[in-house]
């Protein structure tokens, strides 16, 4: 719908104000009644879109309008009007001032809420639930998003898109059974999960999760992966609350991991037993503070947990309530100063006792709307990331990082997060040196800002590692990981994830540095303590087991190496699906193991399965179904069938340049299996012709003395002398081995 539109005569859109699954929502005035409104309009869907799915998401978007019309309660958005315009569905509901929850945290930097108001919004929503619930209405999709405080205080459920009447569990069957995802990871019941049936009692955990978030920062399951975190609401007990934020009064800890049960019959059983129990514990923690404040002994107020480890930057400034309710963007602009200088520093102005600080009053802070547009531009760029496109994601956080750097500093954290990301995506483009160059600068500034032992310090050290790897600095990699898992450990324990997590990159940079039994040992250590931590199935200690079962190939291990690889391919179908990319990686590994112990049947067999099945989920030109085929032609060629080998090979080859680029690496290996196939077949002309192509494209792309240019130098000399031409084959293999000698003298 464009924004000049004026729907069924009434209804001007002027400008969209959110986005979700479903729809856009628009501000628009209301002509006839001349107020502001919100209209959300269906999304049209394009031609390409099952029309079966059409009509259900138009079905649904009608069920939102018939249960949050009938619904009458302050804690819930009013619904005006309904109706459709030139096909499209479009609802018409009051417009709220105020803030979702997830807004709330982004602006704050993703700190945890103060006590007070994570108290009201819960007895707010629990109030709202508890209305909803004996009107039959489970409102299933409960997150920070579709929770909305506005500027008076007043807390409102949004969106009851994939709501159900509770009689009506008929036609959610038939709503939900289109393979449509319903509800949202990081918030889903284990019901949800397993497909049972959801009543009122999904929703209380739902908002257990969201309770857990603002009071600590995160979830209670957070991860990159959608499937892990599924696995945790399933299996893991959630981490107690104040072990995050030790200052959490006990009896909110205590319903938040009620409401958290992994069954519902371990959960408050109403919305009203919640609100009870909320009201009750506010009064009795209120009480016991009153008393402690008689007291004649005063001690000083505790930081919250978060603060920990941080030298300068927001600071907290106690829990007592506040009487205002201000716009956390602005209180954030307003705390954050930079480091001050010492007393008696050069420059103009007089100079400040130490410590002293500018107050926030003489220096107006960047405007509210400004900070929150650009978390809203930073939260595109971490999706345009997550749907795999970095240079997009790219561009997005450059400019955020831009504009945070002049509204509120260099060593602002936000300015430091987006250039983080920066960073991470330059990474992911292939830009390993530009990445490092950046990771070195934040983790410069975020030392100087938070301190060396800051958890964000440590992330980007810990990613500089990463990129030194990719980089061919194994050495230089290993000894940043070293002194990042020196510093985990003593400030976070030996148990905690990250501190595994960089005992799994430290073994790894061990393999890489030719150590593969010392990395192979460590590695397995590190996939024991996961399985003790985490689980034995959490896609963490999968990871470190598959890291294991590489090791074990570079000790020349192979039938241990298959067997590991097995047991991962297995678990990984089982715990993420079979379509997982991981469970496919697993799969790849175990053909490349069955090729390694001369099981080439039962490899090509595997590559065939692996190959249809990337072509089915990924497409017939993605580079890991290519990355199948090319297994396919290596085993045709081990069985001896090099006819066809060959044809594999000239076929692949031909796709990656289209795909890859003709340098790409794993062109250059298909052009290099070419060469193999027709070497085999007896026509070393043609094989020298294809060997010195690949020769000279990897000197040119990698270098004289790169191993891979090497390889294919002896390629050629070996045809050579196929050929009869044996004081070439001399000469070129003379050249090789003194590349080799300077190699080796460089790299001791």
């Amino acid at each position: 719908m464009s924004e000049t539109r004026l729907i069924q005569g009434r209804y001007r859109l002027l400008d969209p104000i959110g986005r979700g699954g479903m729809g856009e929502v628009w501000r628009a005035r209301d002509e006839s009644l001349g107020r502001q409104v919100a209209v959300k309009c269906l999304k049209p869907l394009g031609p390409h879109h099952d029309p079966s799915g059409a009509r259900v998401l138009r079905e649904r978007f009608r069920r939102e309008a018939r249960v949050a019309a009938a619904l009458q309660h302050r804690g819930v958005t009013v619904v005006h009007d309904f109706g459709e315009s030139d096909g499209v569905p479009y609802l018409v509901m009051e417009l709220l001032d105020g803030r979702d929850l997830s807004r709330l945290l982004d602006d704050n930097g993703h700190r945890p809420l103060a006590v007070p108001d994570i108290v009201e919004i819960a007895e707010q929503v629990a109030a709202a639930l508890a209305y909803t619930h004996r009107r039959g209405v489970v409102h299933r999709d409960l997150k920070p998003a579709n929770i909305v405080r506005l500027t008076d205080g007043t807390v409102k459920i949004c969106d009851f898109g994939i709501a159900r009447l509770g009689h009506d569990f008929g036609l959610t069957t038939r709503l939900t059974g289109t393979g449509i995802a319903m509800g949202t990871p990081h918030y889903m019941s284990p019901e949800q999960i397993g497909g049972a049936r959801a009543d009122q009692r999904s929703d209380l955990y739902s908002l257990g999760c969201v309770l857990y978030e603002i009071a600590t920062g995160a979830p209670p399951f957070d991860h990159d992966d959608a499937w892990a975190i599924l696995v945790g609401h399933r299996d893991t007990p959630p981490e107690p609350p104040r072990r995050h934020r030790a200052e959490l009064p006990a009896y909110l800890e205590r319903i938040i991991l009620d409401l958290l049960a992994k069954r519902p019959e371990h959960r408050p059983q109403d919305a009203q037993e919640l609100h009870r129990r909320l009201t009750e514990g506010r009064t009795a923690h209120a009480r016991t503070l009153a008393v402690a404040a008689l007291r004649p002994a005063v001690r000083e107020a505790r930081l919250p947990s978060w603060t920990r480890g941080m030298t300068t930057g927001p600071k907290a400034i106690g829990t007592a309530p506040r009487t205002d309710t201000p716009d956390p963007a602005a209180d954030l602009a307003a705390t954050w100063t930079a480091p001050a200088r010492p007393a008696g520093a050069g420059g103009p102005g007089p100079a400040r006792p130490a410590g002293a600080a500018e107050s926030a009053s003489a220096r107006p802070g960047p405007p509210p709307a400004a900070l929150g547009a650009l978390a809203d531009r930073y939260r595109a760029g971490l999706r345009l990331g997550r749907l795999g496109r970095w240079e997009e994601a790219l561009a997005m956080h450059r400019a955020v990082a831009a504009e945070r750097a002049r509204l509120l500093g260099p060593d602002h954290p936000d300015t430091l997060a987006s250039r983080y990301e920066v960073a991470f995506a330059l990474s992911r483009t292939g830009r390993a040196a530009d990445a490092l160059r950046e990771y070195k600068q934040v983790t410069a500034a975020r030392i100087r800002v938070l301190g060396p032992d800051h958890p964000d310090t440590l992330a980007a050290r810990q990613e500089m590692a990463y990129v030194l790897g990719r980089l061919g600095r194994h050495a230089d990699a290993h000894r940043v990981y070293e002194a990042v898992l020196a510093a985990r450990e003593r400030t976070m324990g030996p148990d905690h994830p990250d501190t595994l997590r960089c005992r799994h990159n430290l073994a790894f940079s061990l393999g890489r540095l030719g150590r593969p039994e010392d990395a192979c040992r460590m590695a397995r250590e590190v996939a024991a303590d996961r399985a003790r931590v985490l689980g034995p199935l959490h896609p963490d200690t999968l990871v470190t087991r598959y890291e294991v079962a590489y090791l074990l190939g570079q000790s020349g291990r192979w039938a241990e190496a298959l067997q590991t690889y097995r047991e991962v391919a297995e678990a990984r179908a089982r715990v993420l699906g079979p379509g997982h990319p991981d469970t496919l990686a697993a799969r790849q590994e175990t053909a490349y193991a069955l090729g390694r112990l001369g099981r080439g049947e039962e490899a090509l067999g595997l590559y065939r399965d692996l190959a249809a099945d990337r072509t089915r989920l990924q497409g017939p030109d993605h580079p890991d179904t290519l990355r199948a085929r090319h297994g396919i032609g290596v085993s045709l060629g081990r069985l001896g069938r090099w006819e066809e080998a060959l044809a594999e090979a000239r076929d692949v080859s031909a796709l990656r340049e289209r795909v890859l680029g003709a340098d790409h690496p794993d062109t250059l290996v298909s052009r290099r299996e070419v060469a193999v196939g027709l070497g085999w077949l007896g026509r070393w002309a043609e094989a020298l012709t294809e060997y010195r192509r690949v020769a000279a494209d990897r000197e040119r792309v990698l270098g004289a003395g790169h191993p891979d240019t090497l390889t294919s130098r002896s390629d050629e000399a070996r045809c050579l002398e196929r050929l009869g031409r044996a004081a070439e084959a001399a000469e070129l293999r003379r050249r090789v081995a003194e590349l080799r000698r300077q190699q080796a003298a460089g790299a001791s």
